[in-house]
């Protein structure tokens, strides 16, 4: 590998690191690409399945789990999700010849196509028919698998927009529009699958009730550490029809979605034979995390440390508005750039979470890490060389084709030097068409993963 191999392999899976580094604080921009790279290929689902699912024979090893092959007559896999192709990919290839169909559903723009399972794309955020469509082949599956079956289900963030099955009396356009009425108020995404579970046939564990009596082996994301993880297709719902009632009305739009979602959450409140899964107790399954935001954030910070610098882990649970966020994570960078509390630079602190918008009445376009980012810039200067990256880990922010944006100690002035008013692009949650004109997006396609929103802070 020769040395332009070499530099840009550390800026891998980030596709326009080269036009990245062209201006601004060019030292700093580098190192944190190079630090946010890292965290993202550790949070490969892939690899993860790699190191925890093995075969010697008819022995399947599956982290602490033996299955012993010769007593299992079909195997299967199906799944949801950004996540869900790197684990079935796996899959597939341990189980080999003792693999007996699959599907699972991945957003648009997934290219690999597999031998035995049928990758299938669907809608995301919004659900599609092809979403319905990829539900209906999943619990084919699930309904055929029988006592002596095994069933893989590779379940990540992505898999409530992928793999929908409206319930009786409620249309697929019934379930967009609340989807993108909830998206648009800012709710974090457990509110939203709160109210999603009680609208669809697969969620709130009623997958995992259909795969019964075979045995289920969930392979997710563990993207909330002390929360229920994503797959809740497979996972006791403690949530209830009024919990879902609940989020509609504190967010403000329960007089605005559908009649029929209306009328079906309050006669379900009467109605608890209508309700998710509760518990799961003698039910055949387990669950495995392949892969976390603690292991994205660590391997973050150890590329930080062989940069010189300090890898701090602030928290992987920082959740909230965008700019709020950003705003409190700007203020403690520029307490360490004034006076070396609580860490001297050089140093990068490193966080993950789920950030939301609330874009109101706003008609721009962005994500919650490109908000995140132009807010940090606009509060003040540093008086240091800072640069600072959010990115969601699954390559699109939002309803946007990039992961997320860039910014340093210079962007507020270089703004200025372009005629752009930042400050009325974050009022108008406008914050792709800043970083567009800024040349400052993160670019990295599809990802196959998706943990959580990674930020990355260099203070030299």
């Amino acid at each position: 590998m020769n040395s332009v191999e070499t530099r840009y392999a550390t800026y891998d899976p980030i596709l326009n690191a080269d036009a990245l580094v062209r201006h601004g604080q060019r030292r700093v921009r580098e190192d944190a690409l190079r630090i946010i790279a890292a965290g993202l290929r550790a949070a490969d689902p892939g690899a993860g399945t790699q190191e925890l699912v093995h075969r010697d024979g008819d022995v399947l090893y599956v982290a602490e789990h033996q299955v012993d092959l010769t007593n299992v007559d079909h195997v299967y896999v199906v799944g949801a999700g950004k996540g869900s192709l790197p684990i079935a990919a796996m899959l597939e290839e341990v189980l080999a010849d003792r693999l007996t169909a699959g599907v699972v559903a991945v957003k648009d723009g997934e290219q690999p196509r597999l031998r035995t399972i049928d990758v299938r794309e669907a809608g995301h955020p919004l659900p599609d028919a092809r979403s319905v469509a990829a539900a209906e082949a999943i619990l084919a599956i699930a309904d055929r698998a029988d006592a002596r079956d095994l069933v893989f289900a590779a379940v990540t963030g992505g898999a409530s927009a992928l793999m929908t099955m409206p319930v009786y009396g409620v249309t697929l356009a019934d379930l967009q529009c609340v989807t993108d009425l909830l998206l648009r108020s800012g709710a974090p995404i457990d509110e939203i699958n709160a109210v999603r579970r009680h609208l669809c046939q697969v969620k709130g564990g009623r997958l995992l009730a259909r795969i019964q009596p075979a045995e289920a082996i969930t392979l997710t994301l563990n993207t909330a550490q002390g929360r229920f993880p994503w797959p809740d297709v497979c996972l006791p719902d403690p949530t209830t029809f009024a919990d879902a009632i609940g989020v509609l009305k504190q967010r403000a739009v329960w007089d605005q979605v559908p009649d029929t979602v209306r009328t079906y959450l309050e006669e379900g409140v009467d109605h608890p034979q209508w309700e998710t899964l509760k518990e799961i107790d003698g039910m055949r399954t387990r669950i495995v995390s392949v892969t976390d935001p603690g292991r994205a954030c660590e391997a973050a910070a150890q590329a930080a440390e062989a940069l010189g610098y300090r890898g701090v882990v602030l928290s992987t649970i920082i959740d909230g508005e965008a700019r709020e966020a950003a705003l409190v994570l700007a203020g403690i960078t520029r307490e360490i750039a004034l006076t070396g509390r609580p860490f001297e630079p050089p140093c990068a602190l490193i966080s993950g979470g789920e950030l939301t918008v609330n874009v109101e009445a706003a008609e721009g376009s962005g994500g919650p890490n490109q908000e995140f980012a132009l807010a940090f810039s606009l509060p003040y200067a540093f008086g240091h060389e800072v640069a600072c990256i959010a990115v969601d880990t699954d390559g699109t922010d939002g309803p946007t084709d990039v992961a997320g944006g860039i910014v340093d100690d210079g962007t507020a002035s270089r703004a200025t030097a372009m005629e752009l008013d930042l400050g009325a692009y974050l009022r108008e949650h406008n914050s792709y068409a800043a970083l567009h004109q800024l040349d400052d997006h993160i670019v990295t396609g599809h990802t196959g993963t998706n943990i959580m929103n990674l930020r990355v802070i260099v203070v030299r």
